[in-house]
């Protein structure tokens, strides 16, 4: 067991350089943008007719690029949108994402939106207000509620 500790920064920093190397990594300069997916549950044909955007996206059309694809299973489409110009690091911090001002926010809330559309017919929002009379409990999921809205998640 003796100099032993040596070997696990050895063995990472390996498997790093060979995961580098592997053909299959992105090496490009938009390997940080990830594109956005939802499953939508209807045919790939009913997600974009005639090549149009579903109406939450169509403020966005100039600014992402779309794909649409069939969902694996045979589930529906695939709806996936990212940024054209990759967003500027300062915007995707954690003060920021807070802060409402990461541009990827608005965009994944429309993407949201486009989802309940195509599937619903319109976005489904909760009864306002939720309850009769302010309560402790109210205020704290009415807090969670608009603090999810930019991300999806709490």
């Amino acid at each position: 067991m003796k100099k032993v500790w040596w070997t696990i920064p050895v063995v990472v920093a390996g498997a790093a350089a060979v995961r580098k190397s592997l053909p299959g990594h992105r090496t490009d300069d938009r390997a940080g943008e990830r594109w956005l997916v939802v499953t939508v549950n209807r045919p790939v044909a009913d997600v974009r007719p005639d090549g149009k955007l579903p109406a939450p996206l169509q403020r966005f059309e100039e600014k992402i690029d779309v794909r649409v694809r069939p969902a694996p299973g045979d589930r529906g489409a695939e709806l996936a949108v990212r940024l054209k110009e990759p967003a500027p690091a300062s915007s995707s911090s954690l003060p920021a994402r807070l802060a409402g001002q990461d541009p990827r926010q608005e965009l994944r809330l429309a993407l949201r939106e486009s989802k309940a559309v195509l599937e619903a017919g319109e976005v489904l929002h909760p009864d306002t207000p939720p309850t009769t009379r302010p309560t402790p409990g109210g205020k704290l999921v009415g807090l969670l509620t608009r603090r999810s809205g930019g991300e999806g998640v709490l």
